[in-house]
């Protein structure tokens, strides 16, 4: 009885730990795309962390699912850091998307120097994104930038293979992206299960 008194006094003066994993607010990133904001359990991207979007090929619509959000950061003086882009920025294209070019970085690197690069980026406190390419990237370099977008409070989105999709991620979020049929799959998500049908995604819907 006497140990039920002593722990009982120990919870109530908050001096013993209960488990529970501290209340994060919602994200104020929208995705842009109302559908993937209601599967996410923080209504949008999450914030200080890294995002994995894996595809079957370039250009599916991963730019397009992006631009809403890099538009907006970028609108808001915020730096986005492209990391050795497999093609060169159409600037055109940035720019009706809503971009302000002033403030898009392409950071030119070979693929030894690239991973470390988008890690300085994330890490610097200077970008609202940073979107990288890795081909080749393991658990432990993308817990790297997973820890870095934490450092620099970064929007950390890394474009991957879909095959990727079959290895375990530190990434707080994993969406593959389909061609055919458009949709989108949400593989992991912080703070929750992910959905259990895929979200429809008409890359024309979303901006430009």
């Amino acid at each position: 009885m006497g140990n039920v008194v002593a722990l009982d006094s120990l919870l109530d003066a908050r001096r013993i730990w209960r488990g529970q994993p501290a209340a994060r607010a919602p994200s104020k990133q929208s995705t842009g795309l109302a559908a993937l904001d209601a599967a996410l359990p923080s209504g949008g991207w999450p914030e200080a962390a890294l995002t994995e979007l894996l595809l079957p090929a370039d250009g599916v619509g991963e730019l397009r699912l992006l631009w809403p959000t890099l538009a907006r950061l970028s609108q808001a003086d915020g730096v986005v850091a492209l990391i050795a882009p497999p093609y060169l920025p159409y600037a055109a294209a940035w720019a009706q998307a809503g971009l302000r070019m002033d403030r898009l970085q392409v950071v030119r690197a070979d693929a030894r120097d690239a991973l470390w690069a988008a890690e300085q980026c994330l890490r610097s406190a200077v970008c609202g994104a940073v979107l990288c390419w890795p081909q080749q990237a393991n658990d432990r370099s993308l817990r790297r930038l997973q820890v870095a977008a934490e450092t620099g409070q970064c929007l950390g989105f890394a474009l991957r293979p879909l095959k990727a999709a079959a290895n375990p991620s530190p990434a707080a979020l994993r969406i593959a992206i389909d061609a055919e049929p458009a949709q989108l799959r949400v593989l992991k998500c912080r703070g929750g299960n992910p959905p259990s049908r895929p979200i429809a995604f008409a890359p024309s819907l979303l901006g430009p």
